[in-house]
């Protein structure tokens, strides 16, 4: 992207320096990295805090193939000349409001998803071959294109995602409670399956929102990604939804910062970012379940010992 701008703008000098508040400004002073900025962090934010409960009820496919659903829906749209993100949001609101009405008996149901999904994506490719006109639009759906949002589009990722905040906070507790253990939710008298639709319409949102940033293709390491990191980090809910939030919006700005600075798409830093940050929450929690393994063994070899010491002291006194 930069070097674009250097040979647009004269006098503009590519790279970063040493000046990080310099190179802020710099990155900043650019409409569109505003614009990609301010949607790229309501985007992160509704996705970490909504992945966050996908990996906690375990729905991780259920939210790939509701992505992939989607990309119906943008090319349908762009076939019919509407916006490709209202496509997203229209078939995506549809397909999870199916999946919510399922309830239990969409787990074990992969095969369905997949070949739903499969079918999906063909009608998509089937959508863009009839259209005559440019279908960058959808194709930049497949993969993200944050960069070319408008000012418009951005007030709308805003309100969207005050929407979804909000219907989040007003069933976080029944849906966490569902989450862990639906069955005592239920006995409690929690509805369980209106709290799953609502969760499925919300996911929907998040995914209509996040496409911009990383594509359908791709929005499966923004989704899910910092919830599971989180979760293998954290162990209170509440600070691992704070921590996934947290990691969601910390990728998109690395990846916006570093795809403004390398011909990169930040499509590819941020499911670049999120593996790598998943591999390195993996191996922490992998050393620190061998090193608290080794303290619970060397803890229980020492009152071993102290008890082995204590019964030959009781020995010697009763000689």
């Amino acid at each position: 992207m930069i070097i674009t701008l250097a040979a647009q703008v004269p006098g503009f000098t590519p790279g970063p320096g040493w000046n990080l508040i310099a190179d802020l400004q710099d990155m900043l002073s650019f409409a569109f990295m505003r614009n990609a900025f301010a949607a790229g962090t309501a985007s992160a934010i509704v996705a970490g805090l909504i992945g966050y409960f996908v990996v906690l009820r375990q729905s991780s496919f259920a939210a790939h193939a509701i992505s992939h659903i989607g990309f119906a829906g943008a090319a349908g749209a762009v076939l019919l000349g509407f916006s490709p993100v209202l496509g997203v949001a229209v078939l995506s609101l549809a397909a999870s409001g199916a999946m919510g009405m399922l309830g239990k008996r969409l787990r074990g149901r992969d095969v369905v998803i997949g070949l739903v999904m499969a079918a999906s994506l063909g009608l998509g490719y089937l959508f863009i071959s009839l259209y005559t006109g440019n279908a960058q639009n959808a194709y930049s759906i497949l993969f993200g294109q944050i960069f070319g949002i408008t000012t418009g589009a951005v007030l709308i990722t805003i309100g969207a995602s005050v929407i979804v905040l909000a219907a989040l906070t007003a069933i976080f507790r029944p849906l966490l409670f569902a989450s862990l253990d639906e069955e005592v939710a239920q006995a409690r008298g929690i509805p369980v399956g209106a709290i799953g639709i609502g969760f499925m319409l919300l996911m929907a949102l998040a995914v209509s929102e996040a496409v911009q940033v990383s594509g359908v293709l791709l929005i499966f390491a923004l989704l899910v990604a910092p919830g599971a990191i989180a979760e293998r980090i954290a162990r209170r809910p509440a600070t691992a939804l704070a921590l996934s939030g947290c990691l969601a919006v910390l990728i998109t700005w690395i990846s916006l910062a570093l795809s403004y600075y390398t011909p990169y798409p930040v499509s590819f830093y941020v499911t670049s970012l999120a593996f790598a940050g998943y591999l390195a929450a993996r191996a922490w929690t992998a050393w620190a379940g061998q090193a608290g393994r080794g303290r619970r063994l060397a803890s229980q070899r020492q009152g071993q010992r102290d008890a082995g010491m204590q019964a030959r002291g009781t020995a010697t006194v009763r000689l």
